[in-house]
C-alpha cells in the first residue's frame, strides 16, 4: 500500500473573503497553492494564521497565541522563576541570561523565559511553523499587556545548526535545544500538535550536530530537553540534569552565570 498520506499536502485558505489578500501573501511566500487537493491546511482568519488537518477525523487546528489559552495561564499562574525550565537556564536573583531557542516550535518555553526577563532569540527551521510562530508574535504585539513579553522575542527562520556556526555578534549565554523526538507527553494538546507537525517535521536525527554547534556558541551554558526516561544526546556528557514529572533538563555548563 501506498505510503502517500504520511506525506504532507498544504494548501492555504482564507476562512472569510476579507482574509483573501494575506492569504494570497502567505501562500506566495511560502510556495503553497491555493486550492487543489492537499490533507493540511494553512488557514487565516480573524483570529490569526492556523494549521488544521483535513478529514473527518481530523483534530482541530493549531496556532499560536500568546495571549489567551495554556499560554497565558501558564505566564500567569505557572510558578515564575521558580520553574524548572528557568533554573535549567539559570534564571536567578539578578540574572536573567540572553538565550537562544535553537528548536523555538511553537514558542511557548520562549515566551516563558520572556515573560521572567529573559532576552530571547528563536529559531524554526519549518517554515509553515515559524510562519505560525510570526503571526502569534505580531498578534502579542498588538495586546497591551503582552507586548512587552513578545518584544523580547526575536524570530529567525532556518537551519539552527547553519544559523549558529555563521553567528555575527555577541554569542548567546544560553542555548536552549528541545529537539522533536517520539514523546512520551500524553497530554492532548501536544498529541494534537504531534500528529499535525510530524508529517511536516518528522524526528531530528541530526540532534548530536545541533548539540555540538550549541555547545560551541554558547558562552555559558548548553540546556537540552528530554523526556524523563529518554537517553541523553550523543555527543558531550551533562553534568547534571532537573527531572520533573514526565521531562528533564540535561544541563552542560561551560562559565557561571552571575549577576
Amino acid at each position: 500500500m501506498s505510503d502517500e498520506r504520511h506525506i504532507a499536502r498544504i494548501r492555504v485558505e482564507a476562512l472569510a473573503p476579507g482574509h483573501a489578500p494575506g492569504a494570497s501573501q502567505w501562500a506566495q511566500r511560502l510556495g503553497l497553492p491555493l486550492d487543489g487537493a492537499a490533507n493540511f491546511a494553512l488557514q487565516l482568519g480573524a483570529e490569526g494564521l492556523q494549521l488544521a488537518e483535513l478529514g473527518p477525523q481530523a483534530p482541530g487546528p493549531v496556532r499560536v497565541d500568546f495571549v489567551e489559552g495554556a499560554v497565558a495561564h501558564r505566564r500567569l499562574f505557572g510558578g515564575g522563576s521558580g520553574q524548572m525550565i528557568a533554573k535549567a537556564v539559570g534564571v536567578q536573583s539578578g540574572v536573567r541570561p540572553v538565550v537562544l531557542d535553537a528548536t523555538a516550535g511553537l514558542g511557548r518555553d520562549a515566551f516563558v523565559l520572556a515573560s521572567l526577563g529573559c532576552q530571547m532569540t528563536l529559531i524554526e527551521r519549518q517554515p509553515i511553523i515559524a510562519a505560525l510562530l510570526e503571526d502569534g508574535l505580531e498578534r502579542a504585539l498588538q495586546d497591551a499587556e503582552v507586548a512587552p513579553i513578545a518584544r523580547q522575542m526575536r524570530l529567525l527562520c532556518g537551519n539552527a545548526i547553519e544559523l549558529m556556526s555563521q553567528w555575527q555578534g555577541e554569542p548567546p549565554q544560553v542555548i536552549y535545544l528541545d529537539p522533536m523526538f517520539p514523546h512520551r507527553d500524553k497530554s492532548a494538546l501536544v498529541k494534537k500538535e504531534m500528529r499535525l507537525f510530524r508529517p511536516l517535521v518528522g524526528d531530528d536525527m541530526d540532534a548530536p550536530a545541533l548539540l555540538e554547534a550549541a555547545l560551541a556558541l554558547a558562552s555559558h551554558r548548553v540546556v537540552v530537553k528530554r523526556p524523563r526516561k529518554a537517553p541523553i544526546i550523543e555527543g558531550g556528557k551533562p553534568s547534571y540534569a532537573l527531572e520533573g514529572k514526565s521531562s528533564r533538563y540535561d544541563i552542560y555548563p561551560k562559565k557561571a552565570l552571575k549577576p
